[in-house]
């Protein structure tokens, strides 16, 4: 079984205040919230390749939303980094501002407990409400715990 969502998450590798509105920049600046992730074997090859990842087509998921990520051997477990800019981020195809973004890195070995992952992620986003409550969070502590309280009332398993 996947890991939720908020158990990847550490408030050292959230930024809820972007400096970038440019893709490429934005991209780098949240990517190097996991340079010394202990799970990131190789920060440069896992960088390179989410860079690649990112120029074959578009990781914007609408709603203001992008998840960047790299299926890679430089990572050993899944990582994550949450960028939220205020101002927004310009994604270019299709056109739109980008508020949050999510960046993964998951071991090519596991592509099981990425889809799960990702699964939950975009169940989480989906709604409007969930959207606007993770762009109000004033603090990475209450990032986190939104995406806990969302999690616990989203993600309830099936009986």
């Amino acid at each position: 079984m996947a890991a939720r969502l908020s158990s990847l998450l550490d408030p050292s590798r959230i930024s809820l205040a972007l400096q970038s509105t440019k893709r490429t920049t934005a991209l780098h600046e949240i990517a190097h919230l996991l340079a010394t992730h202990p799970d990131v074997s190789n920060f440069d090859g896992f960088y390179q390749e989410l860079l690649a990842r990112d120029r074959l087509d578009t990781t914007s998921l609408g709603n203001e939303v992008a998840l960047p990520h790299a299926r890679t051997e430089h990572v050993k477990k899944i990582v994550v980094a949450v960028g939220r800019s205020d101002a927004g981020i310009l994604y270019e195809n299709p056109p739109q501002a980008v508020r949050l973004m999510f960046v993964l890195g998951t071991p090519k070995s596991n592509p099981g407990d990425y889809l799960a992952l990702v699964g939950s992620l975009c169940r989480l986003i989906k709604d409007a409400a969930n959207r606007e409550a993770l762009l109000k969070a004033a603090t990475p502590e209450e990032f986190i715990a939104t995406v806990v309280e969302l999690e616990n009332k989203i993600l309830v398993p099936a009986k």
